[in-house]
């Protein structure tokens, strides 16, 4: 909401010197956020003045142009009294009219500034100012012409026109539905230096004398009282359909951030800027037969006034006329009755609306307007009349028109609502000594009339306030006057004995493991597209295709949630390689999305809670979020530089850090080779405990590499880490040690090439027995002499006993047992 610190004036009083920073802190500590200031028209400076056209030469020119060569009087603003000689492109102007000048030194808004120069054959002496160039409006076309009673040549335009101004805009809350207009700002204004200050005396615009209903109204008929309690009709003939809008009228619409159109548009605007109440105008000519307020038939069509056709709800309530739809009754009006440059007949509606039907009028129909924004929030709807009055009065004063003596009112406002409290409520929930008597003026304040039996107050909340709704938001009240800023910070205990969770600690170990071993952890957006996925090289088949599809999603090209981390990491990895940082590891812990065949998810009662058997059902419609960690790895895993070249990432840095992971989380893990896309076939492993598969990783493919761009060889790795956790040892037991010397035994087995080197070494673990410490990898030989289709692995062995230092017999006897194993289940010979 935008409010232009004079209009604000209009209806408090406040101190002469107030500035809008100032007025902007107090309404924001009473709970108006404040969005934005502005100060339009304070980089503007004179000489600015009016003129009046004395005479013009109008003069052809090469181009095609014609230009005005003009003589203005501006009195003695120039310093010598004599004529101001100008060079004016536009036409629309004749000898008499009084304009505005800028002379030479001034500046116009953007840093324009003026200087006499020659043009055109002349020297230009200023220049004939259009509304535009004044930000009075969008009219570019033609100068702005003044009312010929407007002022005198060579008076201050500052003075004579609402060229500065001072704009406060609010970020109002949906609760704060009042505040959408300028009675409802100001009456925050009024409040806050009620409670706060000396006092500011505040005038309600919506309290005027109005007519009573007759039988000479327009005819309405509302069949929805519940959709439309009160509908007030009031009519204006004989209207000027070229008059225009006041000056200070469309200024004032265009600094409260709307467009002004024409004189009965625009005052309807600006009555719904001031009272908060929307304001509908129909082309009384155009109507046909009384109007009807009803649900709409479903199927109905109406073109609106954005000339869009829509399909009618039969929650949809509409204005209707003897034709059939005229109007989205509250959000917006229909195209056939739209009032225009040729009205001279016009009826004026003000009707208070359900919200709940409004909002969802709106949403179903993507339609959202001013009107609209305020009806789904709700409305005084004690103030229909005299909104109607007020658009009357503003119709005669400035269209010319006559006020048709027919007044028509149909329904009634609800009662008002009543809320009872104890006196002390506000006191306990704030934390602040909050004495009895200020509970009852805070109230009072608001515009609540209180009644007080006991220890127990009964509120009987203002028809304007339609979010005070129960005990708690009259405590609102109580503290948001009180003073936010006096309610004590303070950090409730932690309850004894309590921490991280055991899933929170081991995921947390993850970060710490990955981190320490050079990997920096991202975030990624989780929405991915059919092009992210063909990216992966997926097959058709492939389950990470199916996703679930937003209806409303941030982007059209992301519209999905995603099943794997991948893209989102690999995005991640090519801008940096696109910014010239290509070495880089990085990593991500982040739910995926894994939909099933259960069904849309119920919809839950509001009026009850739901039952067991309803949360149930609604958690079996919902999708599997489980969460995995996915890296990436690119570019040189050890930097090069002096001391020797370095070492580029490959696979087994993702295999590795799969490891260290599962390693920190006291799992065993084993590594077979399998092929999965998006890695490249025979550089890529899958991880498993046991019988669990927990994911994959190696080296991705030369095409993904390509079509992500991102540096060839990129591995990758993704693992279900919530399986890792389930498997995970909450407090890892500290290893024991030996203080005995190790023994080393190296041993060389031939096996066929399509055994893998982790069938081998888990061969070797069982066969060794428990003297062995560790077994390492540390050669691979494939050549001739190896054989066809072998290859030689080399094992280091390491033994140690806990008790003793172990005799060569022992050793070797642990030795020929590991490889008597590796013999029998892989074929293994040892090497000489």
């Amino acid at each position: 909401m935008r409010a232009p610190l004079s209009w604000i004036r209009d209806y408090v009083d406040l101190p002469a010197d107030l500035t809008a920073d100032e007025l902007a802190h107090r309404l924001t500590m009473l709970g108006l956020k404040l969005e934005a200031l502005e100060r339009p028209g304070h980089d503007m400076t004179g000489p600015l003045v009016l003129g009046r056209v004395l005479e013009f030469v109008e003069e052809p020119q090469s181009n095609g142009k014609t230009i005005r060569w003009c003589q203005v009087d501006v009195a003695d603003a120039n310093g010598t009294g004599e004529p101001q000689g100008i060079v004016c492109g536009a036409l629309n102007f004749a000898v008499g009219d009084l304009v505005v000048v800028i002379l030479p030194g001034g500046v116009l808004p953007g840093g324009f500034e003026i200087s006499a120069r020659k043009t055109y054959g002349h020297v230009s002496a200023g220049m004939i100012c259009s509304a535009r160039e004044l930000e009075l409006g969008e009219d570019h076309d033609g100068i702005m012409v003044l009312p010929p009673d407007a002022g005198e040549p060579g008076d201050d335009a500052f003075g004579v026109l609402p060229l500065r101004d001072e704009v406060i805009e609010f970020e109002i809350n949906p609760d704060r539905a009042y505040a959408l207009s300028l009675r409802g700002v100001a009456r925050e204004a009024a409040l806050e230096y009620a409670v706060h200050g000396d006092g500011a005396t505040y005038h309600d615009p919506a309290d005027r004398p109005v007519p009573e209903p007759n039988a000479e109204g327009y005819p309405v008929v509302v069949d929805d009282l519940e959709g439309c309690p009160v509908f007030v009709a009031r009519r204006v003939t004989g209207l000027d359909p070229q008059a225009p809008t006041p000056l200070w009228m469309a200024r004032r619409i265009q600094l409260a951030g709307m467009r002004p159109i024409s004189l009965a548009v625009d005052i309807t605007n600006y009555v719904m800027l001031e009272m908060g109440h929307p304001i509908h105008g129909y082309d009384a000519a155009r109507l046909a037969g009384p109007i009807r307020v009803r649900r709409a038939t479903e199927g109905e069509h109406l073109t609106t006034l954005d000339d869009a056709d829509r399909v009618l709800s039969a929650e949809d309530l509409v204005v209707c006329d003897d034709s059939g739809p005229i109007g989205l009754g509250g959000v917006m009006g229909g195209a056939t009755t739209e009032m225009s440059e040729t009205t001279t007949d016009v009826l004026v509606e003000v009707a208070s609306w359900d919200p709940v039907s409004m909002f969802r009028t709106g949403r179903r129909h993507k339609l959202t307007s001013e009107a609209g924004k305020r009806n789904e929030r709700g409305v005084d709807p004690t103030i229909p009349e005299a909104a109607a009055d007020r658009v009357v009065e503003l119709l005669v004063a400035h269209g010319g028109g006559i006020a048709h003596p027919g007044v028509t009112k149909v329904g009634r406002a609800p009662a008002p609502r009543t809320i009872t409290i104890d006196v002390d409520l506000p006191a306990r929930i704030s934390g602040i000594e909050i004495a009895a008597e200020t509970t009852v003026s805070s109230l009072e304040a608001v515009g609540c009339e209180v009644a007080v039996e006991g220890d127990r107050l009964t509120a009987t909340v203002p028809p304007w306030r339609t979010d005070l709704t129960d005990p708690y938001d009259l405590v609102e009240e109580v503290v948001r006057i009180v003073g936010y800023d006096r309610v004590p910070s303070v950090l409730p205990p932690a309850p004894a004995g309590r921490g991280l969770t055991r899933d929170q600690r081991l995921r947390r170990r993850v970060g710490r493991t990955l981190a320490g071993a050079g990997y920096v952890e991202v975030l990624s957006f989780p929405f991915v597209g059919v092009d992210d996925l063909d990216r992966l090289g997926l097959d058709a088949a492939d389950e990470r295709r199916t996703v679930l599809t937003l209806a409303n999603p941030l982007s059209s090209e992301q519209p999905s949630m995603t099943t794997t981390l991948l893209p989102g990491l690999l995005e991640t990895a090519a801008r940096n390689a696109g910014r010239g940082q290509a070495d880089v590891a990085l990593f991500e812990t982040a739910t995926v999305t894994l939909p099933h065949e259960a069904g849309p998810a119920p919809i839950l009662p509001v009026d009850r809670r739901p039952s067991e058997g309803e949360f149930a059902d609604l958690d079996k419609a919902l999708p599997a979020q489980p969460l995995h960690l996915g890296l990436v790895v690119a570019g040189e895993r050890e930097r090069s530089g002096w001391w020797g070249p370095g070492r580029a990432a490959g696979w087994q840095d993702a295999v590795g850090a799969v490891r260290e992971v599962a390693r920190a989380l006291g799992v065993e893990v084993e590594v077979r080779a399998v092929t999965r896309a998006p890695w490249h076939p025979g550089r890529c492993a899958e991880v498993r405990a046991g019988d669990v598969l927990l994911g994959h990783a190696g080296e991705l493919h030369p095409k993904v590499c390509r079509a992500y761009g991102v540096p060839a060889r990129t591995a990758a790795a993704e693992v279900d880490l919530d399986a890792l956790l389930r498997l995970a040892v909450d407090v890892t037991p500290a290893p024991s040690f030996s203080s005995y010397p190790v023994a080393r035994e190296d041993v060389a087995l031939v096996v066929a090439s399509t055994v893998t080197a982790a069938e081998v070494e888990q061969a070797l673990r069982d066969g060794a027995g428990d003297l062995l410490e560790s077994v390492r990898l540390f050669d691979v030989y494939e050549g001739d002499q190896a054989g066809e289709g072998r290859k030689s692995l080399a094992f280091r062995l390491r033994f140690r006993a806990p008790d003793r230092t172990l005799t060569v017999e022992e050793t070797s006897a642990a030795r020929d047992a590991a490889v008597a194993v590796a013999a029998e289940r892989c074929g293994a010979v040892q090497r000489a």
